[in-house]
C-alpha cells in the first residue's frame, strides 16, 4: 500500500515549522512568528490543493483579525508579509465565538473548517447573509475557500485559509475535515513557537527589572557599529552605577536594595523613551546602561542629564554616576563594542569619583586628549590579556591611576 499523502502532507507541515523555529534561532533577530506563520501557509496551501494561503491572528484588544502572511498566487493590493492588512471581527463572529463552548453543544470535540463558495455567498451556517468572505473571493477572482479556526491554549488564535481559483474543483466535506487537522498541527507549533520566545525573552531580560540583560545590549551594540561603520550613525552608550546600594543593603535589606534598582529601572526607562530605539538594561549589581543608535550625541546626553537628575530624588539612594560614550564626539576610532564600553565605564569611573551629579562625557574636555580617554588608553594599555568582555564591568574600580589624574568636575561643566 502506499503513503498516505495527506498523511505526508500533516508531516511535512510540522517539519517546515520546526525548520522555521530553527532558523530563527540562527538568526536570532529575525521575526519569528511570521516565518513560522509562512511555514504553515505554503506546506497547508500546497497540501490543501490551493492556489492562495494566509493565516491570520486575531488582535483582541483591536477587534481585528490581522493577515500575518499570504503565499501562493496573490491578487492586486495582497503582499506576502501585509503591514497593515486587517479585518473587523465583527465581519467573522464564528471567529470571535468562545469556540470550546460552540462545538461542544453541537456535539464535536474540535472546531470545524467550512468552505465558502464565490457563487453562493452563504456563510457557515443555513439562513446566514451574503459572507464577506464570498464578497472577497469574487472580488480577488477566487472560486472557493475552506477556513479552519486555529485554537491555541483553548482560545480563538486566528485561522488558517485556503482558496482555489475560479473554474477549479470546490472543496467538500473530506477538506474541511482536512483543513482542521492541519490547523490542529499549525496551533500545535504555534505553541511551541510561543515556548520558545518565552526562552528567548528570559534569555534577554533582567528578571529584577524588566529591563534588557548584558546579552542583548551586546547584540544590539554589534548591530549598532556595524551599521555605523556602513553609514556613519552615531551609536552612543551610558552607563550608570547606582550610588548606595550597599548601604542600603547593609541597614536596609536587600529587598530595599531591589526595590532601589527597579526604580531606577524605570528611571532608565522612562528617560530612554525620549531617544527614538533606546535600549535600556541592567548589565548586573548596581550597573545599568542606555544603548543608541541614530540619535545624535547632544540628545543622548541631555537624557543622561534627566537620568542623573530623577535618580538623585530617588528614596533611599545616593543618586547615580553616570558616563557617556558616542561616536558623535572626537573619541577616536571605535574598532569594537568593547572600546566604546570601555570609554562609557572611564567616563562613569570619573563621575563615580567626582561624584558628580551630571554626566560625563567623553572627548568633550579636550578631544582625544580627554581625560577620560587617557584613561580608558592606558587602562587597555596596562591590560596584560587580551581586550575584555564587554561584560567586564568593574575594571576601572581598580584601575591604580596618578594621583594627580583625580577627577575634579564641577557639578555644572560635565556635559560640555
Amino acid at each position: 500500500m502506499g503513503e498516505d499523502p495527506r498523511l505526508r502532507a500533516v508531516v511535512e507541515l510540522a517539519q517546515a515549522m520546526a525548520r522555521a523555529q530553527r532558523f530563527r534561532d540562527a538568526e536570532p533577530r529575525h521575526p519569528t512568528h511570521r516565518e513560522v506563520a509562512r511555514a504553515a501557509a505554503v506546506r497547508a496551501c500546497a497540501a490543501m490543493d490551493g492556489t492562495f494561503a494566509a493565516v491570520s491572528a486575531w488582535d483582541r484588544a483591536r477587534g481585528r483579525l490581522d493577515v500575518l502572511v499570504n503565499v501562493g498566487e496573490l491578487a492586486t493590493g495582497e503582499s506576502e508579509f501585509p503591514e497593515d492588512e486587517s479585518y473587523p471581527v465583527h465581519d467573522f463572529p464564528e471567529i470571535t465565538e468562545s469556540l470550546r463552548e460552540r462545538w461542544s453543544l453541537e456535539g464535536k470535540d474540535e472546531p470545524q473548517a467550512w468552505v465558502e463558495t464565490a457563487g453562493s455567498g452563504r456563510g457557515p451556517s443555513e439562513g446566514a447573509p451574503v459572507h464577506p468572505r464570498a464578497a472577497a473571493l469574487r472580488r480577488r477572482g477566487r472560486g472557493c475557500c475552506v477556513v479552519a479556526p486555529i485554537v491555541l491554549h483553548g482560545r480563538a488564535w486566528g485561522q488558517l485559509y485556503v482558496a482555489r481559483g475560479v473554474g477549479e474543483p470546490v472543496f467538500d466535506r473530506s477538506d474541511a475535515h482536512f483543513a482542521t487537522i492541519l490547523a490542529e498541527i499549525i496551533a500545535a507549533g504555534l505553541a511551541q513557537n510561543e515556548q520558545l520566545e518565552e526562552v528567548r525573552r528570559l534569555a534577554f531580560t533582567d528578571q529584577l527589572t524588566g529591563l534588557a540583560n548584558r546579552r542583548a545590549i551586546e547584540g544590539k551594540l554589534e548591530d549598532g557599529l556595524e551599521r555605523h561603520r556602513e553609514d556613519g550613525a552615531v551609536v552612543s552608550l551610558v552607563v550608570c552605577d547606582v550610588n548606595g546600594l550597599k548601604r542600603v543593603n547593609d541597614e536596609l535589606g536587600h529587598a530595599a536594595g531591589d526595590r532601589l534598582l527597579e526604580r531606577f529601572g524605570m528611571v532608565l526607562s522612562l528617560c530612554g523613551a525620549t531617544l527614538p530605539g533606546a535600549l535600556a538594561a541592567r548589565l548586573g549589581g548596581d550597573e545599568f546602561c542606555l544603548l543608541t543608535v541614530g540619535p545624535g550625541a547632544d540628545e543622548v546626553v541631555k537624557a543622561a542629564e534627566e537620568v542623573c537628575r530623577k535618580a538623585s530624588g530617588l528614596q533611599a539612594g545616593d543618586g547615580v554616576a553616570c558616563g557617556v560614550a558616542s561616536t558623535g564626539d572626537p573619541i577616536g576610532p571605535v574598532p569594537s563594542a568593547a572600546r566604546l564600553f570601555r570609554l562609557a565605564d572611564a567616563a562613569q569611573y570619573r563621575a563615580k569619583a567626582a561624584r558628580a551629579q551630571r554626566p560625563v562625557v567623553a572627548g568633550r574636555d579636550g578631544g582625544t586628549q580627554d581625560p577620560v580617554i587617557r584613561l580608558a588608553d592606558a587602562s587597555e594599555a596596562e591590560d596584560a590579556s587580551p581586550v575584555p568582555h564587554v561584560g567586564d564591568r568593574r575594571h576601572f574600580r581598580g584601575h591604580a591611576h596618578d594621583p594627580a589624574e583625580t577627577p575634579e568636575v564641577p557639578d555644572g561643566n560635565t556635559s560640555t
